[in-house]
């Protein structure tokens, strides 16, 4: 069993043995009682001519403004040092990470010498001066990608901000990659061939394609895919330009912006858009239906109630009757406005429990659609049968809520003295219900938004209805498990299918 002592010098000899800087480990007399491979290899020693030695051989006291390490055959190259002093049983132990920074160095002198020429050759070559300029700008930014290369392609510079997104250290790719080691060899080949066409000239797939317009001074600002080291990609906004000695190209500068942030923003911004235009079409659908459909019951109601206080001697009661049976009639019809807005709020909140109890199919049906029977036109006709088993296990409400739509769908789009057929079965595993009219039937076009919120035939504008009833069926059925199907031709009748699975024990 290891220990969490051992499991932390397991951790410490890995990193120790194995990072990628190098690690001093010096006594309190600033002695040297460790060094690790890296710095072994970096300064030209073996571990046996350092252990014990002063640290001041290969570093300055610290404290140094500009420190540097000394190697062993007396060269010189400038460090950044990170020391962490360590309480020990045996005493103060400082860790210090060695990091060679004559890279950086290079480049800061690189910019100076570069910001040089741009003030002496100001007159001469403006372009340069703009370009020097921009680059002194970008290279210390962390958003930008700069990589320079010269006229044979190979890396010269690779900036801190491409290290940092790309995995790759400048150490790793100066004078030995090309840019196409970021570069997916099909997209390269692509756009080759695309401006190939555009400068009606064969391009190479190649360097050719990342240096060709930049050398043609044309406008160079493309999207590519970047492939960091690790394999992932990442989308970039990559403009590249050549650097030019008069009229010389010594070289090409790509300049690249990461632009998965931005990728994400638009989609998360289209997403939340699209909500929101959903949402308001909705809401807007809502009060305009709303307004039209409480219309003509509420204006049934008030001039009924006007009617009926006008009616006061006995012999008046056969018309106060009419009137107070069309107020019932104008009252049922807003609650079951009300209900179908509340049904499809409380769907589209994930508000509708499914409750499954075993019943007597036909006799739930048949009652429900007894108390549908005052909604028939006259000599309208209801036929309901019932096969199979009478048992079923299905959710009575959420049933009775689908009956009611289809029947009452039935009843208002077909003529007076139509025949409505309902039929349900039940098989061991499996309800089905069938309502069959033979009213105006509905089109090909039509059936395609038959189930959406709102949707209502341009065919029934005259028709009292607020588009909710079929969507509110299907949902029902959904949460059951189930689906629902038309079939229907105009001017020849509707049949729709209702089929529901009883659940698994």
């Amino acid at each position: 069993m290891i220990n969490a002592s051992q499991n932390n010098y397991i951790g410490f000899d890995a990193l120790f043995n194995h990072a990628s800087a190098g690690i001093l480990i010096t006594d309190s007399e600033q002695r040297i009682q460790m060094a690790n491979p890296f710095l072994l290899n970096e300064f030209g020693y073996t571990k046996e001519e350092l252990t014990g030695q002063p640290a001041q051989l290969l570093l300055p006291p610290y404290g140094e403004h500009d420190p540097y390490a000394v190697r062993k055959d007396g060269s010189k190259f400038p460090v950044e040092l990170s020391p962490v002093a360590h309480a020990t049983p045996e005493g103060i132990l400082t860790i210090t990470y060695v990091t060679n920074i004559t890279d950086r160095r290079n480049a800061e002198m690189t910019l100076r010498e570069l910001s040089r020429q741009r003030k002496e050759a100001a007159v001469k070559d403006a372009s340069l001066q703009r370009m020097t300029s921009f680059l002194n700008s970008l290279w210390t930014s962390t958003g930008a990608m700069i990589i320079v290369i010269n006229t044979d392609g190979f890396i010269r510079w690779f900036n801190p901000a491409a290290e940092r997104i790309l995995g790759y250290k400048a150490s790793e790719v100066v004078d030995v990659c090309t840019p196409l080691l970021l570069h997916d060899a099909d997209e390269v080949a692509l756009r080759a061939e695309e401006f190939s066409a555009q400068l009606h000239q064969p391009v190479a797939p190649g360097m050719e394609t990342l240096t060709i317009k930049a050398t043609l001074n044309q406008p160079n600002e493309y999207e590519w895919q970047y492939i960091r080291k690790n394999g992932t990609r990442l989308p970039v906004s990559l403009t590249v330009s050549a650097i030019r000695d008069a009229s010389d190209i010594t070289g090409y500068i790509g300049i690249a912006i990461d632009l998965s942030g931005i990728k994400q923003a638009e989609s998360e911004l289209r997403i939340s858009l699209g909500k929101e235009r959903e949402l308001n079409e909705l809401k807007s659908r809502f009060v305009s239906l709303a307004s039209h459909e409480f219309r003509t019951p509420l204006s049934a109601i008030l001039s009924s109630i006007y009617l009926v206080s006008k009616y006061e001697a006995a012999d008046d009661v056969a018309k106060r009757g009419k009137h107070i049976q069309r107020i019932i009639s104008a009252v049922n019809m807003l609650t079951d406005i009300l209900n179908d807005f509340l049904s499809v709020g409380k769907i589209e909140e994930g508000k509708i429990q499914v409750r499954h109890s075993t019943f007597d199919a036909g006799k739930h049906i048949g009652n429900i659609i007894g108390e549908m029977d005052g909604l028939k036109k006259p000599k309208q006709n209801i036929y309901y049968a019932h096969h199979g088993a009478a048992q079923a296990c299905l959710d009575p409400t959420l049933l009775k809520h689908i009956v009611m739509n289809l029947v009452s769908n039935a009843i208002k789009f077909s003529p007076e003295g139509a025949i409505i057929s309902i039929r349900s079965q039940c098989s061991d595993t499996t309800f089905q219900l069938s309502v069959k009219d033979k009213g105006i039937g509905i089109s090909e076009e039509d059936r395609l938004h038959l189930f959406e919120r709102f949707f209502r035939s341009q065919h029934v504008s005259n028709i009292q209805g607020t588009g909710l009833g079929l969507h509110i069926v299907s949902k029902y059925a959904e949460l059951m498990n189930g689906s629902v199907t038309c079939k229907s031709e105009p001017d020849k009748g509707t049949e729709f299918i209702v089929t529901v699975p009883f659940p698994q024990n």
